[in-house]
Protein backbone atom coordinates (compact mmCIF):
# COMPACT_ATOMS: atom_id res chain seq x y z
CA UNK A 1 0.00 0.00 0.00
CA UNK A 2 2.72 2.21 0.73
CA UNK A 3 4.53 1.82 -2.36
CA UNK A 4 1.22 2.12 -4.46
CA UNK A 5 0.62 5.64 -2.60
CA UNK A 6 4.38 6.87 -2.93
CA UNK A 7 4.26 5.80 -6.88
CA UNK A 8 1.09 8.18 -7.36
CA UNK A 9 2.92 10.68 -5.25
CA UNK A 10 5.76 10.96 -7.29
CA UNK A 11 3.21 10.69 -10.13
CA UNK A 12 1.76 13.94 -9.45
CA UNK A 13 3.98 16.42 -10.73
CA UNK A 14 3.81 19.40 -12.31
CA UNK A 15 3.58 19.20 -16.23
CA UNK A 16 6.34 20.71 -18.67
CA UNK A 17 5.48 24.07 -19.74
CA UNK A 18 3.38 23.29 -23.13
CA UNK A 19 5.56 22.87 -25.88
CA UNK A 20 5.36 24.86 -28.75
CA UNK A 21 6.86 23.65 -32.07
CA UNK A 22 9.17 25.33 -33.84
CA UNK A 23 10.14 24.13 -37.71
CA UNK A 24 13.16 25.42 -38.45
CA UNK A 25 14.65 25.49 -41.96
CA UNK A 26 17.62 24.15 -43.15
CA UNK A 27 18.57 27.85 -44.36
CA UNK A 28 18.80 28.50 -40.52
CA UNK A 29 20.12 25.75 -38.54
CA UNK A 30 22.59 24.51 -41.99
CA UNK A 31 22.05 20.32 -41.47
CA UNK A 32 21.63 18.42 -44.31
CA UNK A 33 20.69 15.03 -45.19
CA UNK A 34 23.78 13.75 -46.81
CA UNK A 35 25.19 14.58 -43.24
CA UNK A 36 22.93 11.53 -41.92
CA UNK A 37 24.22 7.65 -42.47
CA UNK A 38 22.76 6.16 -45.45
CA UNK A 39 20.98 3.59 -43.35
CA UNK A 40 19.01 6.54 -40.80
CA UNK A 41 17.81 8.02 -44.35
CA UNK A 42 16.71 4.79 -45.77
CA UNK A 43 14.80 3.66 -42.57
CA UNK A 44 13.24 7.22 -42.12
CA UNK A 45 12.20 6.97 -46.05
CA UNK A 46 10.86 3.33 -45.39
CA UNK A 47 8.45 4.36 -42.92
CA UNK A 48 7.21 7.90 -44.52
CA UNK A 49 6.37 5.49 -47.45
CA UNK A 50 4.48 3.72 -45.50
CA UNK A 51 2.41 6.42 -43.95
CA UNK A 52 4.39 6.67 -40.68
CA UNK A 53 6.21 9.86 -39.61
CA UNK A 54 9.84 9.46 -38.91
CA UNK A 55 12.65 11.51 -37.90
CA UNK A 56 16.18 11.35 -36.75
CA UNK A 57 15.96 12.15 -33.17
CA UNK A 58 18.42 12.95 -29.88
CA UNK A 59 22.11 12.59 -29.88
CA UNK A 60 23.13 12.26 -33.60
CA UNK A 61 21.24 16.24 -34.64
CA UNK A 62 22.69 17.66 -31.27
CA UNK A 63 26.37 16.30 -32.34
CA UNK A 64 25.56 17.56 -35.93
CA UNK A 65 25.13 21.30 -34.77
CA UNK A 66 27.17 21.41 -32.34
CA UNK A 67 29.98 20.04 -35.43
CA UNK A 68 30.81 16.89 -33.84
CA UNK A 69 30.67 13.39 -35.58
CA UNK A 70 27.74 11.00 -34.18
CA UNK A 71 28.87 7.78 -33.18
CA UNK A 72 25.47 6.26 -34.44
CA UNK A 73 21.72 7.10 -35.09
CA UNK A 74 18.73 7.22 -33.15
CA UNK A 75 15.16 7.41 -35.09
CA UNK A 76 11.72 8.23 -33.59
CA UNK A 77 8.44 7.59 -35.34
CA UNK A 78 4.29 7.39 -35.24
CA UNK A 79 4.89 3.41 -35.79
CA UNK A 80 4.40 0.75 -33.35
CA UNK A 81 7.30 -1.64 -32.21
CA UNK A 82 5.40 -4.55 -34.58
CA UNK A 83 4.84 -2.28 -37.46
CA UNK A 84 8.28 -1.03 -37.56
CA UNK A 85 9.92 -4.63 -37.05
CA UNK A 86 7.12 -5.39 -40.08
CA UNK A 87 8.79 -3.19 -42.27
CA UNK A 88 12.46 -4.43 -42.53
CA UNK A 89 13.55 -7.90 -42.83
CA UNK A 90 16.63 -7.53 -40.69
CA UNK A 91 14.89 -5.89 -37.78
CA UNK A 92 14.72 -7.28 -33.94
CA UNK A 93 12.49 -5.64 -30.76
CA UNK A 94 14.46 -5.19 -27.90
CA UNK A 95 13.60 -3.89 -24.12
CA UNK A 96 11.43 -3.82 -21.65
CA UNK A 97 11.32 -1.12 -19.66
CA UNK A 98 10.42 0.57 -23.13
CA UNK A 99 10.03 -1.22 -26.53
CA UNK A 100 12.54 -0.70 -28.98
CA UNK A 101 13.50 -1.85 -32.30
CA UNK A 102 16.83 -2.46 -33.80
CA UNK A 103 17.24 -2.42 -37.16
CA UNK A 104 20.39 -3.88 -38.99
CA UNK A 105 21.38 -2.32 -42.64
CA UNK A 106 24.93 -3.59 -43.51
CA UNK A 107 27.41 -2.97 -40.11
CA UNK A 108 24.62 -0.27 -39.27
CA UNK A 109 22.29 -0.80 -36.87
CA UNK A 110 19.28 2.23 -36.05
CA UNK A 111 17.67 1.97 -33.45
CA UNK A 112 13.83 2.62 -34.07
CA UNK A 113 11.60 4.42 -30.88
CA UNK A 114 8.12 5.08 -31.05
CA UNK A 115 6.63 8.38 -29.99
CA UNK A 116 6.11 7.83 -25.98
CA UNK A 117 3.08 9.12 -24.31
CA UNK A 118 2.95 12.27 -21.41
CA UNK A 119 4.51 11.96 -18.14
CA UNK A 120 1.92 11.38 -16.44
CA UNK A 121 0.49 8.10 -17.99
CA UNK A 122 -1.37 6.16 -15.63
CA UNK A 123 -0.37 3.02 -17.03
CA UNK A 124 3.91 3.24 -16.42
CA UNK A 125 5.49 1.47 -13.67
CA UNK A 126 7.60 2.86 -11.18
CA UNK A 127 9.36 2.05 -8.38
CA UNK A 128 9.02 3.45 -4.59
CA UNK A 129 11.32 5.97 -5.84
CA UNK A 130 10.04 7.31 -8.68
CA UNK A 131 12.39 5.24 -11.31
CA UNK A 132 10.50 4.30 -14.26
CA UNK A 133 10.50 0.90 -14.58
CA UNK A 134 8.15 0.27 -17.68
CA UNK A 135 6.88 2.45 -20.05
CA UNK A 136 5.60 1.06 -23.19
CA UNK A 137 2.68 3.95 -23.41
CA UNK A 138 2.94 5.22 -26.53
CA UNK A 139 1.57 8.96 -28.04
CA UNK A 140 2.70 12.00 -30.43
CA UNK A 141 5.65 13.81 -31.41
CA UNK A 142 4.64 16.91 -28.87
CA UNK A 143 4.16 14.38 -25.81
CA UNK A 144 7.71 12.34 -26.88
CA UNK A 145 9.58 15.19 -26.89
CA UNK A 146 8.98 16.20 -23.81
CA UNK A 147 9.24 13.00 -22.06
CA UNK A 148 13.15 13.53 -23.44
CA UNK A 149 15.73 14.59 -20.43
CA UNK A 150 17.53 17.97 -21.89
CA UNK A 151 16.29 20.49 -24.73
CA UNK A 152 19.21 19.44 -26.84
CA UNK A 153 17.97 16.54 -27.08
CA UNK A 154 14.53 16.90 -28.14
CA UNK A 155 15.27 17.57 -31.55
CA UNK A 156 13.42 16.05 -34.45
CA UNK A 157 15.50 15.58 -37.99
CA UNK A 158 13.43 15.36 -41.12
CA UNK A 159 15.60 14.28 -44.26
CA UNK A 160 12.88 14.74 -46.49
CA UNK A 161 12.44 18.40 -46.19
CA UNK A 162 15.61 19.04 -44.24
CA UNK A 163 13.63 20.65 -41.25
CA UNK A 164 14.01 20.77 -37.90
CA UNK A 165 11.11 20.44 -35.44
CA UNK A 166 12.47 21.94 -31.55
CA UNK A 167 9.68 22.24 -29.20
CA UNK A 168 11.91 23.53 -26.48
CA UNK A 169 14.47 25.61 -27.65
CA UNK A 170 16.82 22.92 -28.06
CA UNK A 171 18.62 24.82 -30.73
CA UNK A 172 19.14 28.47 -29.15
CA UNK A 173 20.21 26.48 -26.07
CA UNK A 174 22.93 24.34 -28.05
CA UNK A 175 24.11 28.30 -29.68
CA UNK A 176 23.96 29.71 -25.99
CA UNK A 177 25.86 26.73 -24.76
CA UNK A 178 23.61 26.06 -21.86
CA UNK A 179 22.18 22.18 -20.81
CA UNK A 180 18.74 22.45 -19.85
CA UNK A 181 16.69 19.92 -18.63
CA UNK A 182 12.85 19.64 -19.61
CA UNK A 183 10.19 19.51 -17.08
CA UNK A 184 11.05 19.68 -13.17
CA UNK A 185 14.99 18.41 -12.92
CA UNK A 186 14.20 16.67 -9.95
CA UNK A 187 11.33 14.67 -10.97
CA UNK A 188 13.55 13.64 -13.88
CA UNK A 189 16.14 12.58 -11.87
CA UNK A 190 13.90 10.29 -9.93
CA UNK A 191 12.56 8.59 -13.46
CA UNK A 192 15.97 8.01 -14.22
CA UNK A 193 18.92 8.80 -12.26
CA UNK A 194 21.39 8.10 -14.76
CA UNK A 195 20.19 11.60 -16.09
CA UNK A 196 22.52 13.03 -13.54
CA UNK A 197 25.67 11.08 -15.17
CA UNK A 198 24.41 12.10 -18.62
CA UNK A 199 24.07 15.73 -17.50
CA UNK A 200 27.62 15.88 -16.32
CA UNK A 201 29.15 14.17 -19.85
CA UNK A 202 27.03 16.28 -22.28
CA UNK A 203 27.95 19.33 -20.65
CA UNK A 204 32.03 18.02 -20.63
CA UNK A 205 31.74 16.99 -24.60
CA UNK A 206 30.05 19.39 -25.75
CA UNK A 207 31.26 22.26 -23.75
CA UNK A 208 27.74 23.10 -22.60
CA UNK A 209 27.13 24.84 -18.65
CA UNK A 210 24.61 22.91 -16.42
CA UNK A 211 21.81 25.24 -16.01
CA UNK A 212 21.47 26.03 -12.39
CA UNK A 213 18.55 24.51 -11.83
CA UNK A 214 19.47 21.06 -13.44
CA UNK A 215 22.46 21.29 -11.14
CA UNK A 216 21.72 22.16 -7.68
CA UNK A 217 19.45 19.07 -6.95
CA UNK A 218 22.61 16.84 -7.96
CA UNK A 219 24.58 16.56 -5.56
CA UNK A 220 21.45 15.92 -2.73
CA UNK A 221 19.67 13.61 -4.81
CA UNK A 222 23.25 11.64 -6.40
CA UNK A 223 22.35 8.24 -3.62
CA UNK A 224 19.58 7.45 -5.95
CA UNK A 225 22.34 6.53 -8.44
CA UNK A 226 22.22 3.39 -5.76
CA UNK A 227 19.11 2.25 -7.30
CA UNK A 228 20.42 2.16 -11.34
CA UNK A 229 20.90 -1.66 -12.39
CA UNK A 230 24.46 -2.24 -12.61
CA UNK A 231 24.28 -3.11 -16.39
CA UNK A 232 22.91 -0.11 -17.25
CA UNK A 233 25.49 1.52 -14.74
CA UNK A 234 28.28 0.21 -16.49
CA UNK A 235 27.05 1.30 -19.90
CA UNK A 236 26.81 4.61 -18.84
CA UNK A 237 30.06 5.20 -17.47
CA UNK A 238 31.44 3.37 -20.62
CA UNK A 239 30.33 6.48 -22.63
CA UNK A 240 31.56 8.91 -20.40
CA UNK A 241 35.15 7.68 -19.79
CA UNK A 242 35.55 7.28 -23.70
CA UNK A 243 33.32 10.37 -24.53
CA UNK A 244 36.93 11.66 -24.96
CA UNK A 245 36.75 13.79 -22.32
CA UNK A 246 36.63 12.21 -19.28
CA UNK A 247 39.50 13.96 -17.31
CA UNK A 248 36.74 16.72 -17.56
CA UNK A 249 33.91 14.03 -16.78
CA UNK A 250 35.15 12.79 -13.51
CA UNK A 251 36.45 16.10 -12.17
CA UNK A 252 33.01 17.39 -12.43
CA UNK A 253 31.57 14.03 -11.21
CA UNK A 254 33.79 14.58 -8.14
CA UNK A 255 32.47 18.32 -7.65
CA UNK A 256 29.34 16.97 -7.92
CA UNK A 257 29.46 14.21 -5.70
CA UNK A 258 28.59 11.60 -8.16
CA UNK A 259 31.97 9.25 -7.92
CA UNK A 260 31.35 8.15 -4.69
CA UNK A 261 30.62 4.01 -4.67
CA UNK A 262 31.06 4.12 -8.76
CA UNK A 263 34.77 3.95 -8.71
CA UNK A 264 36.38 2.94 -5.15
CA UNK A 265 39.54 4.83 -6.44
CA UNK A 266 37.92 8.07 -6.86
CA UNK A 267 36.33 8.53 -3.42
CA UNK A 268 40.06 8.26 -1.99
CA UNK A 269 42.00 9.80 -4.96
CA UNK A 270 42.55 13.10 -2.84
CA UNK A 271 44.61 11.13 -0.28
CA UNK A 272 46.55 9.19 -2.48
CA UNK A 273 48.57 11.82 -4.63
CA UNK A 274 50.49 8.42 -6.47
CA UNK A 275 47.24 7.02 -7.71
CA UNK A 276 45.87 10.46 -8.20
CA UNK A 277 49.16 11.28 -11.10
CA UNK A 278 48.29 7.66 -12.32
CA UNK A 279 44.61 7.87 -12.97
CA UNK A 280 44.67 11.33 -14.38
CA UNK A 281 47.60 9.78 -16.95
CA UNK A 282 45.92 7.24 -17.76
CA UNK A 283 42.46 9.12 -18.37
CA UNK A 284 44.45 11.95 -20.63
CA UNK A 285 45.80 9.15 -22.47
CA UNK A 286 42.64 7.55 -23.14
CA UNK A 287 41.07 10.91 -23.86
CA UNK A 288 43.67 11.61 -26.62
CA UNK A 289 43.00 7.91 -28.33
CA UNK A 290 39.57 9.38 -28.63
CA UNK A 291 39.95 12.53 -30.17
CA UNK A 292 42.70 10.71 -32.30
CA UNK A 293 40.54 7.97 -34.02
CA UNK A 294 42.86 5.24 -32.25
CA UNK A 295 41.18 2.51 -30.68
CA UNK A 296 40.57 2.30 -26.97
CA UNK A 297 40.48 -0.62 -24.17
CA UNK A 298 38.06 -0.85 -21.64
CA UNK A 299 39.58 -3.82 -19.68
CA UNK A 300 42.91 -1.52 -20.04
CA UNK A 301 41.26 1.76 -18.23
CA UNK A 302 38.98 0.15 -15.72
CA UNK A 303 42.50 -1.66 -14.98
CA UNK A 304 44.61 1.63 -14.60
CA UNK A 305 40.79 3.11 -12.30
CA UNK A 306 41.04 0.04 -9.64
CA UNK A 307 44.70 -0.52 -9.70
CA UNK A 308 45.40 1.16 -6.28
CA UNK A 309 42.86 -0.45 -4.63
CA UNK A 310 44.59 -3.90 -5.92
CA UNK A 311 47.65 -2.40 -4.77
CA UNK A 312 46.80 -1.78 -1.29
CA UNK A 313 44.91 -5.04 -0.89
CA UNK A 314 47.97 -7.06 -2.06
CA UNK A 315 50.44 -5.49 0.10
CA UNK A 316 48.35 -6.30 3.14
CA UNK A 317 48.25 -9.53 2.10
CA UNK A 318 51.68 -9.98 1.66
CA UNK A 319 52.33 -8.59 4.83
CA UNK A 320 50.14 -11.15 6.45
CA UNK A 321 52.38 -13.89 5.30
CA UNK A 322 50.65 -15.10 1.90
CA UNK A 323 52.99 -15.85 -0.89
CA UNK A 324 53.27 -13.16 -4.02
CA UNK A 325 51.04 -14.30 -6.95
CA UNK A 326 48.09 -16.19 -4.82
CA UNK A 327 47.91 -12.73 -2.60
CA UNK A 328 47.90 -10.69 -5.76
CA UNK A 329 45.19 -13.17 -7.06
CA UNK A 330 42.90 -13.15 -4.00
CA UNK A 331 43.36 -9.10 -4.16
CA UNK A 332 42.05 -8.99 -7.78
CA UNK A 333 39.22 -10.98 -6.95
CA UNK A 334 38.72 -9.10 -3.86
CA UNK A 335 38.63 -5.38 -6.29
CA UNK A 336 36.45 -6.62 -8.86
CA UNK A 337 33.90 -8.17 -6.50
CA UNK A 338 33.46 -4.78 -5.00
CA UNK A 339 32.63 -3.29 -7.85
CA UNK A 340 30.03 -5.92 -9.13
CA UNK A 341 27.63 -4.24 -6.41
CA UNK A 342 27.65 -0.73 -8.65
CA UNK A 343 28.87 -1.41 -12.06
CA UNK A 344 28.45 -4.99 -14.05
CA UNK A 345 31.71 -5.26 -15.65
CA UNK A 346 31.66 -7.90 -18.51
CA UNK A 347 33.03 -11.12 -17.68
CA UNK A 348 35.61 -10.53 -20.73
CA UNK A 349 36.36 -6.83 -19.75
CA UNK A 350 37.40 -8.92 -15.93
CA UNK A 351 39.44 -11.05 -17.62
CA UNK A 352 41.49 -8.42 -19.63
CA UNK A 353 41.75 -6.34 -16.59
CA UNK A 354 43.28 -9.47 -15.02
CA UNK A 355 45.60 -10.64 -17.70
CA UNK A 356 47.07 -7.01 -17.11
CA UNK A 357 47.70 -7.01 -14.03
CA UNK A 358 48.74 -10.57 -13.51
CA UNK A 359 51.47 -9.77 -15.52
CA UNK A 360 52.84 -6.27 -13.74
CA UNK A 361 55.19 -9.17 -11.06
CA UNK A 362 56.51 -10.75 -13.63
CA UNK A 363 58.54 -7.57 -15.26
CA UNK A 364 60.71 -7.64 -12.79
CA UNK A 365 62.19 -10.26 -13.35
CA UNK A 366 64.81 -10.31 -15.89
CA UNK A 367 66.52 -13.19 -15.68
CA UNK A 368 66.49 -16.60 -17.33
CA UNK A 369 64.13 -17.75 -19.54
CA UNK A 370 61.15 -15.84 -17.73
CA UNK A 371 61.34 -12.97 -19.50
CA UNK A 372 61.04 -14.58 -23.14
CA UNK A 373 57.96 -16.39 -21.41
CA UNK A 374 56.56 -12.74 -20.84
CA UNK A 375 57.04 -10.97 -24.26
CA UNK A 376 55.10 -14.07 -25.46
CA UNK A 377 51.92 -13.54 -23.70
CA UNK A 378 49.01 -12.66 -25.42
CA UNK A 379 47.93 -9.11 -23.42
CA UNK A 380 52.02 -8.46 -23.36
CA UNK A 381 51.48 -5.31 -25.10
CA UNK A 382 48.58 -3.71 -22.87
CA UNK A 383 50.64 -5.36 -19.83
CA UNK A 384 53.85 -2.75 -20.93
CA UNK A 385 51.91 0.25 -21.72
CA UNK A 386 50.19 -0.36 -17.96
CA UNK A 387 53.95 -0.69 -16.87
CA UNK A 388 55.08 2.66 -18.33
CA UNK A 389 52.21 4.31 -17.52
CA UNK A 390 52.88 3.17 -13.41
CA UNK A 391 56.65 4.32 -14.35
CA UNK A 392 55.70 7.98 -15.93
CA UNK A 393 53.45 8.31 -12.34
CA UNK A 394 56.71 7.74 -10.51
CA UNK A 395 55.64 4.47 -8.92
CA UNK A 396 58.28 2.44 -10.69
CA UNK A 397 61.73 3.32 -12.35
CA UNK A 398 61.74 4.43 -15.89
CA UNK A 399 64.33 2.22 -16.56
CA UNK A 400 62.21 -0.94 -15.84
CA UNK A 401 59.98 0.38 -18.46
CA UNK A 402 62.49 1.28 -21.08
CA UNK A 403 64.65 -2.23 -20.34
CA UNK A 404 61.21 -4.53 -21.24
CA UNK A 405 60.62 -2.04 -24.60
CA UNK A 406 64.53 -2.80 -25.58
CA UNK A 407 64.14 -7.02 -24.87
CA UNK A 408 61.00 -6.84 -26.73
CA UNK A 409 62.17 -5.33 -29.89
CA UNK A 410 65.79 -6.52 -29.52
CA UNK A 411 67.37 -9.53 -32.03
CA UNK A 412 68.17 -13.45 -29.94
CA UNK A 413 72.11 -12.25 -29.22
CA UNK A 414 71.03 -8.68 -27.46
CA UNK A 415 68.63 -10.35 -25.31
CA UNK A 416 70.59 -12.77 -23.89
CA UNK A 417 73.20 -10.00 -23.32
CA UNK A 418 70.37 -7.84 -21.43
CA UNK A 419 69.42 -10.62 -19.00
CA UNK A 420 70.93 -10.48 -15.57
CA UNK A 421 72.74 -13.36 -14.13
CA UNK A 422 70.58 -15.72 -12.24
CA UNK A 423 70.81 -16.21 -8.34
CA UNK A 424 70.98 -18.96 -6.92
CA UNK A 425 67.19 -19.20 -5.10
CA UNK A 426 65.50 -21.78 -3.50
CA UNK A 427 63.75 -22.84 -6.94
CA UNK A 428 66.97 -23.14 -8.73
CA UNK A 429 68.97 -25.01 -5.49
CA UNK A 430 66.06 -27.61 -5.68
CA UNK A 431 66.14 -28.07 -9.24
CA UNK A 432 69.88 -28.70 -9.01
CA UNK A 433 69.44 -31.57 -6.27
CA UNK A 434 66.90 -33.20 -8.77
CA UNK A 435 69.51 -33.38 -11.29
CA UNK A 436 71.93 -35.12 -9.32
CA UNK A 437 72.14 -39.33 -8.74
CA UNK A 438 71.83 -41.05 -5.56
CA UNK A 439 75.74 -41.33 -6.26
CA UNK A 440 76.35 -38.05 -6.61
CA UNK A 441 76.38 -36.03 -9.51
CA UNK A 442 75.64 -37.14 -12.59
CA UNK A 443 79.00 -36.82 -14.12
CA UNK A 444 80.09 -39.03 -11.22
CA UNK A 445 77.54 -41.52 -12.44
CA UNK A 446 78.97 -41.44 -15.74
CA UNK A 447 82.13 -42.42 -14.72
CA UNK A 448 81.20 -45.17 -13.17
Amino acid sequence: MIRKLLRRVFKRTEPAAPAELAIIPVERHGLHREQLSPAARKVCSVLQERGHTAYVVGGAVRDLLAGQTPKDFDVATSATPEQVRESFRRSRIIGRRFKIVHVMSGPETIEVSTFRAGQNAESTETDEHGRILRDNVFGNQREDATRRDFTVNALYFDPTDETIHDYHHGVADLQQKTLRMIGDPRTRYREDPVRMLRAVRLGAKLGLSIDPDARQPIREMATLIENVPPARLFDEMLKLLFSGHAVTCLKQLREEGLHHGLLPLLDVILEQPQGERFVWLSLDNTDQRVRQGKPVSPGFLFATLLWHEVLAAWEIRKAEGEPLYPALFAAMDQVLEQQAGKLAITRRIAGDIKDIWALQPRFDKRAGKAPYRVIEQPRYRAGWDFLRLRAESGELPMELADWWERFARAGHDERAAMLEPETDGPARKRRRRRRKTPSGSAEGAASE
